[in-house]
């Protein structure tokens, strides 16, 4: 639930690149990182020859998705969490709404 919270709370501005978790360049929450005890602004690079998305690369004091969060762009735009059910009538109504509107024209 901590995830999901942080993703609605979130913005673009909350998304940290960073290859310091898994040895690749990945996008990461920037709270996620401070609750890890990481200051996000001065990350050390990561060791692609380190790469491992089991372990947590090269940081062993947090693990990529599990403490630490990944996000990508469109972060600004979830404004809150509901069922997958609900999202998908959601979806669907929206489809034939604008699908009429189209007919009507």
């Amino acid at each position: 639930e901590a995830y999901k919270q942080a993703v609605v709370d979130g913005d673009s501005t909350h998304i940290v690149n960073s290859s310091l978790f898994t040895g690749v360049a990945g996008n990461y929450l920037r709270p996620s990182i401070v609750a890890a005890g990481l200051d996000p602004d001065n990350l050390p690079e990561g060791d692609v020859t380190k790469m491992n998305f089991g372990s947590g690369g090269d940081s062993q004091l947090a693990k990529a998705w599990k403490d630490i969060w990944g996000c990508g762009q469109g972060i600004g735009s979830i404004k809150n969490v509901i069922p997958a059910s609900q999202l998908v009538n959601q979806l669907r109504d929206e489809y034939a709404e604008a699908l009429h509107k189209l007919q009507q024209k």
